[in-house]
């Protein structure tokens, strides 16, 4: 049996590390924001025929628009996202595609303003704080016949703070990232980290589950044999179904289109990291809270 917990300080201090250097970028550098989130313009295009994307791409970039985005959803259509456009800016666009990748129709021009990306933005938030308020609560009333001494609550808190380590962690990649390579987050990457927290949240009941079980078999055990041993009969299970997933999203990263290609890398990392902390996070912070309580009492 592997002991896990015997190197929680090593787990502890490369986590923290990595965070520190996260959350100091987040401070100072703060998110790149994307179009959904600032404002800006959407145009739909609808082609006669499949066009070249790097002509596309040739043709934006000569008309000095700053930030874009190109959303493909087939050979023949394509979504444009640009920073707020006048008239005449919108036309000189069009107008230098056409020219260098074929003819057009324009489905749709729609423009999003600095307000509704300020609302998006709170929303986002709101989402984020009530998905982590929903897991404490459900968390705490699944387990509400947990054998004693650990309370239901504790795996509930436990969890969320392996929660917010992965979703602290990877905010401050994509800080890193934002500042460095200019990356920005649009609301595809809002989906990708609540994907990321239910599925850090569903490997960390996986370990919880277990360990719920084992204070029964192991009642006169202490709580770090029973935690210890119910991470080795999970690890595997916890490796496999997440290498399984990470093995999908590497081939998309390598070879899917450029317009989910952060999308897939938020959601790489950050079931990496989740994989991760429910093992080596979430299950030592229940050991050390319930120690500390034992110690109180």
């Amino acid at each position: 049996m592997f002991n896990t917990l015997k190197y929680y300080k090593l787990w502890f201090t490369v986590s923290g590390l990595i965070l520190v250097f996260g959350i100091v970028s987040l401070a100072i550098y703060g998110l790149r924001l994307g179009i959904d989130f600032r404002g800006g313009s959407l145009t739909e295009l609808q082609f006669s025929q499949p066009y070249d994307l790097t002509k596309v791409r040739d043709a934006l970039n000569s008309q000095n628009l700053g930030a874009y985005q190109l959303q493909t959803s087939s050979p023949t259509d394509l979504l444009i996202r640009t920073e707020t456009l006048s008239q005449e800016q919108h036309v000189a666009m069009e107008n230098a595609i056409q020219k260098d990748a074929g003819s057009f129709k324009e489905a749709s021009f729609t423009s999003i303003g600095p307000v509704i990306g300020s609302e998006l933005k709170k929303d986002a938030i709101y989402q984020l704080v009530l998905v982590s308020l929903g897991i404490v609560i459900y968390i705490g009333y699944a387990f509400r016949r947990v054998s004693k001494p650990v309370t239901s609550w504790r795996f509930g808190w436990s969890a969320v703070i392996a929660l917010f380590h992965d979703l602290l962690f990877v905010l401050g990649f994509f800080s890193i990232l934002g500042h460095f390579l200019g990356v920005e987050i649009d609301s595809l990457f809002v989906t990708a980290m609540l994907t990321v927290l239910g599925f850090s949240v569903h490997d960390t009941i996986v370990v919880f589950d277990r360990i719920r079980e084992n204070l029964k078999v192991y009642a006169g055990e202490s709580i770090e044999f029973v935690v210890n041993h119910s991470i080795s009969q999970t690890i595997v299970r916890s490796l496999n179904t997440s290498l399984t997933v990470l093995f999908v999203l590497l081939s998309l990263l390598l070879f899917g289109g450029a317009s989910i290609h952060f999308f897939v890398l938020a959601l790489f990392v950050g079931i990496l990291v989740g994989t991760y902390s429910s093992i080596f996070i979430a299950s030592p912070v229940l050991v050390l809270w319930q120690n500390w309580k034992t110690k109180k009492a």
